[in-house]
């Protein structure tokens, strides 16, 4: 008769639920997976597949009770490496929306407000339709693959233990942070010159006539202008979204290599 002992039974369940805890958080952070369109079933039923895969990958995990104090302690761990995971990710999609937002300011758009799917709030309109390209671009990439790749390898650079991301990995992960404003105003800065140049063409005619109604007649040369600025504009918004997202991978894999203090 095969007895199974507790202790043999509480490294089963930590086996799987430490790895099903970081999988888990990554999923509600992470790009695509944590849309609100997305059935949180579907995100746990996604979660439990790639644990139950990845968990014989893995070396054993450490000899602790999963509801001892120093369990919980891992366990917290494992929340925010997931969600820290998740977090360096969705940043550069964040950025792309903040571009088409600063993009939309300059050319009169910023009034046009849609209700954005995938976070349930209002955002502008040129700034969602740059976040679906990308996000489109994204698919036909097999970036979402990429992502769960990724986490993967992250068990092996960050594995299941009490060290979790340390002091260094939590600063890089804040440091990463910038990229919301820099990639915006990287993909977003010629679009937003070349309305600038046209906008200061603007003032100078009001100068020099000053009769001229502006709001009538600028307004939609503006738009008309700043539309076929985005036009000209897409192959330079996929170059910066794909560096970005390069960018963010190689933020992902430096989080194992930051020391832990």
């Amino acid at each position: 008769m095969i007895e199974i002992t507790e202790g043999q039974l509480e490294a089963w369940v930590a086996a799987y639920f430490w790895p099903f805890v970081r999988v888990a958080a990554f999923m509600t952070v992470a790009p695509v997976f944590g849309a609100r369109f997305v059935p949180a079933r579907i995100r746990i039923v996604l979660a439990a597949a790639i644990t139950l895969l990845v968990v014989p990958l893995l070396p054993s995990p450490p000899a602790v009770g999963v509801f001892s104090p120093l369990g919980l302690v891992i366990t917290a761990q494992q929340v925010l490496i997931g969600v820290a995971i998740g977090f360096i990710m969705q940043i550069v999609f964040d950025a792309i929306g903040l571009a088409g937002q600063l993009l939309a300011n300059s050319m009169g758009l910023s009034f046009a407000f849609n209700v954005d799917p995938m976070r349930g709030a209002s955002t502008a309109a040129v700034g969602q339709f740059y976040v679906f390209l990308v996000t489109m671009t994204f698919l036909a990439m097999d970036g979402h693959l990429a992502l769960v790749q990724a986490l993967v390898a992250g068990f092996g650079s960050i594995p299941v233990g009490t060290g979790g991301l340390g002091v260094a990995g939590i600063g890089a992960v804040l440091a990463f942070g910038s990229q919301l404003f820099a990639g915006a105003v990287g993909v977003a800065l010629p679009g937003m010159t070349a309305l600038l140049v046209a906008n200061l063409a603007f003032g100078v005619m009001s100068r020099a006539a000053p009769t001229l109604n502006l709001f009538a007649v600028g307004f939609p040369i503006i738009l008309t202008f700043g539309l076929v600025v985005m036009l000209l504009g897409l192959p330079g918004l996929q170059a910066g979204f794909v560096t970005l997202l390069g960018t963010a991978m190689d933020a992902v894999s430096g989080l194992g290599a930051a020391p832990a203090r």
